[in-house]
């Protein structure tokens, strides 16, 4: 279900409880402003979400209620996984969706770090889609 990221944080959603611990997450980093792990449900060889540990809805809000300490700790965590984990050489795809129409469906902020394979082109039509499918060409 897409989330409205114009709501507020509800606290009870799935990363919120992974920061709390009620969750288990395979934690691959973490500091005193991120952490980051798998994604559950890869779409890429590396697929990794980066989530802020303060509680903010969307890209929006981080941006216009986090401190400045929360917000460079955050982008500087986003790099830093993507370093460590090899990514920056052979290229990396960041993505953040934000309510609904950009399919976003957690409502806590996280950023996907997409790699591991040619990724494609960002946004295509779905003949193009088709077209790519049935060539065999990487999509993601």
């Amino acid at each position: 279900m897409a989330v409205d990221a114009t709501q507020p944080y509800d606290d009870n959603n799935i990363f919120a409880k992974i920061l709390r611990g009620e969750i288990p997450a395979r934690r691959i980093y973490e500091d005193e402003y991120a952490l980051a792990f798998p994604d559950i449900a890869p779409v890429a060889p590396t697929h990794i979400l980066v989530i802020p540990k303060g509680a903010y809805v969307s890209w929006d809000d981080f941006s216009a209620r986090a401190s400045d300490a929360e917000i460079a700790g955050f982008v500087r965590a986003v790099g830093k996984v993507a370093r460590d984990a090899g990514l920056v050489a052979p290229g990396f795809r960041l993505l953040a969706n934000a309510g609904a129409d950009a399919h976003q469906t957690v409502g806590h902020l996280h950023v996907h770090l997409f790699a591991g394979r040619k990724l494609g082109p960002m946004l295509v039509d779905k003949a193009t889609v088709d077209a790519m499918l049935a060539r065999g060409d990487a999509i993601g």
